[in-house]
Order: structure tokens, then C-alpha cells, then sequence
């Protein structure tokens, strides 16, 4: 029997950083800035680091790293960039025999680009991850207390089946979904993702999911609170977290803290919540342990180095969190 069983993405990442890539402001760009290099020029590159990402090993790596019973579920090429995800998994104490190896594609595949500030540009190749369908999960040999659901690209099948059997062999659901899973709306996702226990994304997409304004955090909170029977988390960036469990609204900002690029502290925030939480069901910890763990991780390249072990909070500070 299993704590956690993590469902999703697995990446090879390769990190890099040059003091030729500059950030320039560019009105055509959706974020109203662009990494520029010069074009046709050899490019010296002052640090790379390889490591691995998705959303399914990061949050089965936090997982087992707070002493949970953790297992993987994704895809991979039948290649070295696959064989070193599975290693890495295997050195955490990461159950992989629910990693599935197809030879039709190559595993999934991320170059970041990160400027000096922190920021960052990801090049994604999918790969393997946008193939993962019911066929490639065991249902019948997943004994488990917990499942956690991270991007499915957006597999709307995929997702549905998967709830639909963990609510029926009463095993807890946490998810924090990919924007194509969000992109289908709330009158789509609101009858599947109704009985989940925990639902993490960030305001925006929460917004975007409701139709609600960004800036109505308390009626976006309130169109959740309809929508699932679980607790509802909300993080808010610079700003902190925001968390609902029907009874009581958390608050709790982010200590400062050293970045040197933020690749997975979205996966070790929602993991650290939930670990926490199955640990001691007790949110305002939740919120602690948290934002710790992602305060952590983006001390470091990459989304798994920074990631904290079981009772090493490190020297991050307890955020204060206010209950209502």
C-alpha cells in the first residue's frame, strides 16, 4: 500500500544561463518583455546544469523525501534521457515500475533559458508525456491512500476515468492542474473535480476558471467552494496563498528569500502542502512546510535540488498564517 501515488508529466531539463541573453521590453510579447540574443552569433554559455522536471517526479520527490510511501505514473522514450529520470526516482526510494517506456517518441524534453534576475524561458518538447492515456495506468494494481493528478495535457478521458476510480476504491484525491486541463472551463471540469479533496492553482487560472475578475478573491473563492467538496487553495505569487476548507480562509505570505530561478516551486508548493497535510491534517502547517519547500527550491537550478527533507525545514523562516 502506497501513501501517495503521483500521475503526470516526467522531463529531462537542461538549464542554462548566459550573460548574453538579455531581457528587453517587447510590446509584441504576452508578457510585455522577451529574452533576446543576438541572432546568427555564437552564444558563450556561463553555467548549465542537467537535472529532470514534471510535475509527477517533482511532487514524488517531495513526497518521498517527507517519508511518504510514494510511486510514479508517466511516460518516457526508451532512451538515456528516460533511463536517467528513472534512476534519479529510484535514488529517492521512488517506486517506478508504474513508469511506462515507449520507443514511438522520445521523453519529454525542457531547455530553460534564465537571465540573471531568476526568470525564465522554457523550450518544451513534449514527447512521450502528451501520450499518457488510460491504457498506460494499471488501476487494477494501484493500492494507494492518496493520488496525486498534475497536468495531463490536457487528456480530459484520462482525467475523468482517474477520478472516477479513485473515488471509487475511496482514495483521496489532491490535483494541481495544467492550463489544458483548466482551459476547459468550470461547466466541463466542475461535475469531475467536484468530490477531489485538494484543488491547488494559482489566482490567475482560478480566475480564468471561474470567469470571475482577478482582482474578486472573494468571489472567486466562493464559485470554488461550490465547485468541490475539498479544500481550495489559492496562491497568489509575490503575494502568498490564500486557503480555503469551507469552515475557514488561511492567509500567509512569502518570507524573503534568495532566487535563483523558480522552475518547480509550483510542484514543491502544492506537494508540500499536501504531504504536510496527510502527515498531520492540519492546513496552517500545511501552509508552512509549503512555502519552506518552495522557498527552497528556488534557491537552486532546477526543480528537485532544493527540494527539503523530512523534518529539515532548513533556515527558512515559519511564515505567519492568519486564519479567518
Amino acid at each position: 500500500m502506497y501513501d501517495i501515488i503521483s500521475i503526470g508529466s516526467a522531463t529531462r531539463d537542461v538549464f542554462i544561463q548566459a550573460d548574453a541573453v538579455k531581457v528587453k521590453a517587447d510590446a509584441d510579447s504576452k508578457t510585455g518583455q522577451a529574452l533576446c540574443l543576438n541572432l546568427g552569433s555564437k552564444i558563450k554559455i556561463d553555467k548549465i546544469v542537467f537535472t529532470t522536471g514534471g510535475g509527477a517526479t517533482n511532487t514524488a520527490t517531495t513526497f518521498a523525501r517527507q517519508g511518504l510511501k510514494s510511486a510514479c505514473i508517466s511516460l518516457v522514450g526508451d532512451d538515456p534521457e528516460g533511463r536517467e529520470i528513472i534512476r534519479t526516482l529510484e535514488q529517492e526510494g521512488i517506486d517506478v515500475s508504474f513508469i511506462k517506456k515507449h520507443a514511438d517518441d522520445v521523453t519529454a524534453y525542457s531547455v530553460v533559458l534564465v537571465d540573471k534576475g531568476g526568470e525564465r524561458t522554457i523550450l518544451s518538447y513534449k514527447g512521450e508525456g502528451e501520450h499518457l492515456g488510460q491504457v498506460d495506468i494499471p488501476f487494477d494494481r494501484l493500492a494507494t491512500e492518496w493520488l496525486f493528478i498534475s497536468s495531463l495535457g490536457g487528456n480530459l478521458d484520462l482525467l475523468k476515468e482517474t477520478i472516477s476510480w479513485a473515488k471509487a476504491n475511496e482514495i483521496k484525491i489532491a490535483t494541481n492542474p495544467g492550463g489544458t486541463e483548466l482551459a476547459h472551463g468550470a461547466e466541463t471540469l466542475g461535475p469531475i473535480y467536484g468530490e477531489i479533496d485538494i484543488l491547488v492553482m494559482n489566482q490567475e487560472e482560478a480566475a480564468d476558471l471561474t470567469g470571475i475578475s482577478f482582482d474578486s478573491e472573494q468571489a472567486i473563492f466562493e464559485a470554488l467552494d461550490k465547485m468541490i467538496t475539498g479544500v481550495v487553495v489559492m496562491t497568489k505569487g509575490p503575494k502568498g496563498v490564500v486557503v480555503s476548507d469551507k469552515k475557514s480562509i488561511y492567509r500567509a505570505g512569502v518570507p524573503d528569500s534568495p532566487r535563483v530561478e523558480r522552475t518547480g516551486a509550483g510542484d514543491a508548493w502544492s506537494a508540500g502542502f499536501v504531504s504536510e497535510f496527510i502527515l498531520r491534517q492540519d492546513i496552517e502547517k500545511a501552509i508552512q512546510f509549503a512555502t519552506a519547500n518552495a522557498s527552497s527550491v528556488v534557491t537552486q537550478f532546477g526543480a528537485k535540488a532544493g527540494i527539503l527533507r523530512k523534518d529539515d525545514w532548513g533556515p527558512w523562516p515559519l511564515v505567519e498564517v492568519l486564519k479567518e
